[in-house]
């Protein structure tokens, strides 16, 4: 059983930004930060099933490919990079690649590897604040620049480049031909509302994103049967003894977080493993005193996909 709030690692990169606010203040100096970690707080214990960060770019990131598990085990990785993207602020002309525009041979993309061309092969959409994007292990993508945006997916740090913008970083020509689908991108699933205060974003057998939107005032109780990350995006609450803001996070496994929603609401991201949406209950809590009804768990619509 634990609840931490969690800790925050910066790394830097040459697509990042020197200016976080207003999701962390920390200081970029010379070297802008691209990343941000959250890691727990009790460094002595297990690796989460899941990684959070957010995301801050400048510039494009590179075009590239994460392996699916099948393919990260047989190169001696633990696990595969499904990930999933929520949109927190993005310029007007702010777009992400997901997919290619028409599907290719191993041949043909190892071509357009080699030579470049496979930069005017990935599709890109616009994207604008609250948008969510799957981003399934093997999907060829990118994103552009003047987004801030957090990111959920399988604890891997396994990324093949297939183009990076002149950057002389090194690319990974055979492994991003093994482990890409050189096709375009499969429909998206919908959000879905799970009841008043939870929205489902993303949902997939390595995890569940969810969109949860708490009324001012109101005290809630969010119980984890396995991990949990929360990360607040809007408002403030009082949870894992602090006061939270947008762009902190708590992490929770096999535990009970209490949240005490401050008087603009709040709105946080949740984030689980899959493929049960039913393993975390969000619960309403009320005054002890008569004529008040007992605390109760809204109920989850349950699908499959």
């Amino acid at each position: 059983m634990s609840i931490e709030r969690a800790i925050v690692e910066a790394r830097r990169k040459p697509w990042g930004s020197r200016n976080l606010l207003p999701w962390s203040d920390i200081a970029a100096s010379d070297d802008p930060i691209g990343e941000l970690w959250f890691r727990r707080a009790d460094t002595t214990s297990p690796e989460s099933v899941l990684l959070l960060k957010l995301l801050f770019t400048t510039e494009p990131l590179s075009i590239q490919v994460h392996p699916d598990d099948i393919f990260a085990r047989s190169i001696g990785l633990a696990n595969g990079k499904t990930e999933a993207w929520y949109i927190l602020s993005a310029v007007p002309d702010a777009r992400v690649a997901i997919g290619l525009k028409r599907s290719l041979s191993s041949t043909e993309l190892r071509t357009a590897i080699s030579d470049g061309s496979i930069v005017d092969l990935v599709q890109w959409r616009p994207v604008r604040c609250g948008d969510a994007i799957f981003v399934p292990a093997g999907t060829i993508h990118a994103i552009g620049a003047g987004i801030v945006l957090a990111e959920i997916q399988q604890h891997s740090d396994a990324t093949f480049r297939l183009f990076d913008y002149g950057r002389q970083r090194e690319l990974h020509l055979e492994n991003a031909v093994a482990a890409a689908k050189a096709a375009p991108a499969p429909r998206q699933s919908p959000s879905r509302r799970l009841n008043e205060t939870r929205t489902a974003l993303v949902t997939s057998a390595h995890f569940f994103l969810e969109q949860i939107d708490l009324a001012a005032g109101s005290v809630w109780t969010l119980d984890a049967q396995n991990e949990a990350w929360i990360v607040l995006i809007k408002g403030q609450g009082q949870m894992a003894a602090a006061t939270m803001s947008a762009g902190q996070a708590v992490f929770l496994e096999a535990d009970q977080l209490r949240i005490e929603v401050g008087p603009e609401g709040l709105r946080a991201l949740l984030a689980y493993p899959g493929p049960h949406a039913d393993s975390v209950a969000l619960v309403e809590q009320y005054p002890d005193m008569p004529g008040h009804p007992r605390p109760k768990t809204q109920e989850v619509q349950t699908w499959s996909r």
